[in-house]
């Protein structure tokens, strides 16, 4: 009797363990896709790394290195809600309208960046030729979902046609940045953060200042074209180039988008870099 009381509680005990594990293992798949196409990737990458850092600096026995490092890992457990504030907003709103359970299916398709380029392209040589200013953010490793969330919600695939008529003036979506994501315009008329650059030309509007401002919180390339003079720019790292012509421009786009591109749902710690 003895024997199959404990041999009951061994059954209970893995049947708990078991439904434990799962649990915390689907609530961190769940947490997974809401940060999906965010910073918070990244910032998970660089606290894994202080970690690993840590680790190692104590088996090394490297005292100082690794009282610094702890020094961080203490400052950061403040900073981090701080730093994670759009992720942990998202994250209990996503909870709060019950979708936190819901099943979410990626159906963004593969890139093809030669064609999405030449009709970004063919775009820009229409809206500099008719002096129609536009912003178009180009997503690469560094999610863009916080800025595409205070825009309009679009899904289309990209065309030169689609991104003119999107840009022509007294139009509902003309004011404001469009975000490309893969081969998809993925949202327009959204709102970016300006450069603090305290450097950057006077002569520079708002559209140029906040398409240099995105490249700085993030590794997007942003194409600008200037409302006045119809000159084609193109900002990326925080650094702008300008007056480019249609082929610079084209071969700058290549060389951009051949060094990073996004991943999918089954990349979100390793992205493949062309």
């Amino acid at each position: 009797m003895l024997e199959q009381l404990k041999a009951l509680n061994l059954d209970i005990f893995n049947f708990t363990s078991i439904l434990d594990i799962l649990l915390v293992s689907y609530v961190f798949y769940r947490f997974m896709l809401i940060i999906q196409g965010t910073r918070a990737v990244q910032l998970i990458k660089g606290l894994v790394v202080l970690l690993v850092a840590t680790t190692v600096s104590s088996w090394l026995h490297l005292y100082t290195v690794n009282w610094l490092l702890q020094q961080v890992m203490t400052a950061l457990v403040v900073a981090l809600p701080i730093v994670f504030q759009p992720e942990l907003r998202r994250a209990l709103e996503t909870l709060g309208r019950g979708k936190f359970f819901s099943r979410t299916v990626n159906t963004l398709k593969e890139a093809d960046r030669s064609r999405m380029i030449n009709e970004v392209v063919r775009a820009v040589q229409v809206l500099t030729k008719n002096k129609m200013g536009a912003l178009i953010i180009i997503e690469r490793v560094t999610g863009l979902e916080e800025y595409i969330d205070t825009g309009i919600k679009i899904d289309g695939i990209v065309t030169a046609e689609f991104l003119v008529n999107i840009f022509i003036p007294n139009t509902p979506l003309h004011d404001g940045a469009v975000v490309i994501r893969g081969d998809r315009v993925t949202a327009a008329a959204c709102f970016l953060p300006l450069s603090e650059n305290p450097y950057i030309s006077k002569e520079l509007g708002t559209r140029h200042r906040a398409g240099i401002g995105i490249s700085e919180v993030s590794d997007a390339v942003a194409v600008i074209v200037s409302e006045e003079t119809g000159a084609i720019s193109m900002a990326m790292d925080g650094e702008i180039d300008r007056m480019l012509d249609e082929s610079t421009l084209k071969q700058k786009l290549n060389d951009a988008l051949e060094q990073k591109q996004p991943g999918s749902l089954g990349s979100i710690f390793r992205r493949n870099e062309a």
